[in-house]
């Protein structure tokens, strides 16, 4: 049984959302709404762990989070006014329960369970490292590195204990951390991946997403800050920044396509960004045409800014089902081609006779812009023209997203010419780089210190890429021996 939709490969997949509260009778009930918020960054697997001020106790499973903290017992038996949770959608690691977060461990000084959204780019040293001195892994998660960096770390506090863990790793990282001694939030010092801090009277809550406090009724308070760390310790609420200060460089990517439209970030609407990129794509890549069509979902607040800003007519010419993909039986070969009219079907007496303007976040592998634009033809369009909200995705991310090897990436592979050709539209335009920044507030994308993480897009990785680095040397060395031999 599947609980992602089998058809949905062609998209940059969620990373994972995490979801903490301190201080709130029931905070179980409270984590599990939240997720539920934040439902859409994973949907492989989730988990919530509860302390009680006595014991830790965690509850993990495979799926949603409606079906598996829906019921009165499961909840009940997540005691305590501390809960954390997790979303999963698998970056690193295989997908299975032992993967499933928050990992949780018994250290020296108790109990320890961390929720971690993002990606360790050195994980595979440290996991060698630590195995050879003698430390025996559970899980096949970067996120378990954490742990056994901390309980093998020489300092005697465990904040400090759990600092100089953080200063080991490499990569991207949300935490939402708890033990005896109260939660820890924190950020990587680029603050690639977003966490956010409100409040419920006098409860603390912290979320990937704002819009996963909107559900529970908390206020939002702040983003917690790129190398933060707030400690929360019954009513007390502390913070430290052990990390040198660094020009920050938050997922670009969360504004294209991550985040809910309704979240707020960097106290900028999500929604109202995403239609000022669509009108930045319509004066960047006019055409003419009858009808500005979304590719639903994603698609629709940068088709709403694109039609505005050009006068086209905006039209829902594809039709979404929204019951496709959720604990969906794969079906065999014979029907796997029909799966994206499974998902999408053509408003095909709109589109009849028209010029139709197709306007999408992204394009990954190009298989579902294909199959969509055939979608358009088959149902009558004189022309059909696609517009990305985004530029070419031709580099893959290692800092928490789901992508492709770049070789399977249609933008590496092809220029724009090519691109249109491979999915059959008779134009194709993506937003410019320069253009995304200036839907965000900015002039352009300034060279030394960009402002964002757009590597993506422009190859431009902030941090070392040890273990992609030691991979891409071994896969060197590997075709040199076939070439001797």
């Amino acid at each position: 049984m599947l609980t992602t939709n089998p058809y949905d490969d062609d998209k940059l997949r969620e990373e994972c959302g995490v979801f903490g509260v301190s201080g709130a009778e029931g905070a179980a009930a409270l984590v599990a709404l939240g997720l539920h918020a934040l439902q859409h960054r994973g949907q492989e697997a989730v988990g919530i762990s509860s302390f009680d001020g006595q014991q830790f106790h965690t509850h993990r499973a495979m799926g949603h989070v409606a079906g598996n903290f829906d019921r009165p017992e499961i909840i009940d038996a997540l005691a305590g006014d501390v809960a954390a949770g997790h979303v999963r959608y698998s970056t690193t690691g295989e997908t299975a329960l032992r993967n499933v977060q928050p990992l949780y461990a018994e250290l020296a000084s108790g109990g320890f369970a961390i929720a971690h959204n993002g990606n360790i780019s050195n994980a595979m040293r440290l996991r060698r490292d630590l195995i050879r001195s003698g430390s025996i892994f559970q899980s096949t998660s970067d996120t378990e590195t954490i742990i056994h960096l901390v309980a093998t770390s020489h300092y005697r506090t465990l904040l400090d204990k759990f600092i100089d863990a953080l200063k080991r790793i490499e990569g991207a990282y949300s935490l939402i951390v708890m033990t005896p001694e109260g939660m820890i939030a924190c950020r990587d010092p680029l603050g690639i991946r977003p966490l956010v801090m409100g409040k419920l009277g006098e409860s603390v809550i912290f979320a990937s997403e704002t819009v996963a406090l909107d559900v529970v009724g908390a206020t939002y308070e702040r983003d917690v800050e790129p190398g933060e760390l707030v400690i929360v310790k019954g009513t007390e609420v502390r913070s430290i920044r052990p990390f040198a200060a660094r020009p920050a460089r938050p997922c670009i990517f969360e504004w294209v396509y991550f985040s809910r439209p309704d979240s707020i970030a960097e106290d900028r609407s999500v929604y109202s960004v995403r239609k000022e990129i669509g009108a930045q794509l319509a004066a960047e890549s006019p055409v003419d045409a009858d009808l500005v069509i979304p590719v639903p979902d994603s698609g629709v607040p940068a088709a709403i800014g694109y039609a505005q800003a050009s006068g086209i007519p905006f039209e829902l010419g594809i039709i979404r089902s929204h019951y496709v993909g959720r604990t969906f039986i794969q079906p065999g070969d014979k029907v796997r081609h029909l799966g994206v009219k499974l998902k999408h079907n053509a408003n095909r007496s709109l589109i009849a006779g028209k010029r139709v303007i197709l306007v999408d976040d992204s394009i990954v592998r190009g298989t579902t812009s294909l199959k969509i634009v055939q979608m358009m033809r088959d149902a009558g369009a004189a022309e059909v023209h696609m517009r990305i909200a985004s530029p070419p995705t031709r580099h893959s991310c290692f800092y928490g997203v789901d992508t492709p090897e770049r070789a399977k990436l249609l933008a590496a592979k092809h220029d724009v010419g090519g691109m249109t050709d491979f999915i059959h539209a008779d134009s194709l335009a993506f937003v410019s780089i320069d253009g995304l920044y200036k839907a965000l507030g900015q002039p352009a994308r300034a060279e030394r210190e960009p402002g964002y993480c757009d590597a993506c897009f422009t190859g431009d990785y902030p941090t070392p890429l040890t273990d992609q680095d030691e991979t891409t040397q071994v896969d060197q060395f590997a075709m040199l021996e076939e070439r001797v031999g």
